[in-house]
């Protein structure tokens, strides 16, 4: 346990499961109010149950009125948001030649559309207060591209494209803005990758193994944090070295 974000207001999207959930527990043991939010109701309840200090709340990045009542909500009963963790996101993979529109217009509309909509309608909250750090998740795919991820790695391309234009437009406003790529993590959504396809990432990565989400979340916590306070406009990777 720590204090390192005191009695500062989280909101996580995508916080049922995953990388959003342990950053959600991360951010609880250094004091923070967490609020997680996601889709479905009885799963985010569920998983803020499991965290001290922590509220579930039924958001759905790609409504922006579900994402308003949730901050007005926060908003009337904290009175602040000082974190955000655009960490919501889908895969639909297919490769050029198979990808449905459907499948693309789904993963624009989250990854892209998503964390757009989250950002636009907090960040009025952090200009009032002068103050606030967001980190968006893009992936090492937003880097290098992915064979079948089109649709993926067009959205986490354009989050580190939103990431150094917000770190541009608010850094002066007192608000960093900064993106995480993370390589494989160990997650529901990559074990359920063809094993093979899983050993030979293992095999690519010079630490020989997937990363874990508590691995994220300690860099989500460093870019929030006060130690990261002139850390602005970066997508840092955190891959084990995979693109080495």
């Amino acid at each position: 346990m720590g204090d390192r974000l005191k009695d500062k207001v989280a909101i996580i999207t995508g916080a049922a499961k995953g990388i959003g959930f342990s950053t959600a527990q991360r951010f609880a043991q250094e004091g923070a109010i967490v609020i997680l939010a996601d889709m479905n109701l009885e799963s985010v309840k569920e998983a803020a149950a499991k965290i001290p200090n922590a509220e579930g709340f039924v958001m759905n990045v790609t409504d922006r009125a579900s994402i308003q009542a949730a901050v007005d909500q926060v908003m009337q009963k904290h009175g602040r948001i000082d974190i955000l963790i655009n960490n919501a996101g889908i895969t639909q993979d297919a490769r050029l030649v198979k990808m449905t529109e459907a499948q693309f217009d789904a993963v624009i509309d989250v990854n892209l559309k998503g964390v757009f909509n989250c950002t636009q309608l907090i960040v009025p909250h952090m200009l009032e207060a002068k103050s606030g750090a967001i980190v968006n998740a893009s992936s090492v795919v937003g880097i290098y591209g992915n064979f079948g991820q089109t649709n993926y790695s067009a959205t986490k391309f354009g989050v580190i494209g939103f990431t150094k234009t917000w770190a541009r437009e608010l850094g002066s406003k007192g608000i960093r803005v900064n993106a995480i790529c993370p390589g494989f993590i160990a997650t529901e959504m990559v074990k359920a990758m063809p094993e093979n396809i899983l050993q030979d990432i293992e095999k690519r990565s010079w630490l020989g193994r997937l990363g874990t989400p508590e691995e994220i979340a300690n860099v989500y916590l460093f870019l929030v944090s006060n130690e990261a306070s002139f850390v602005n406009g970066v997508a840092l990777e955190v891959s084990g070295g995979i693109s080495l």
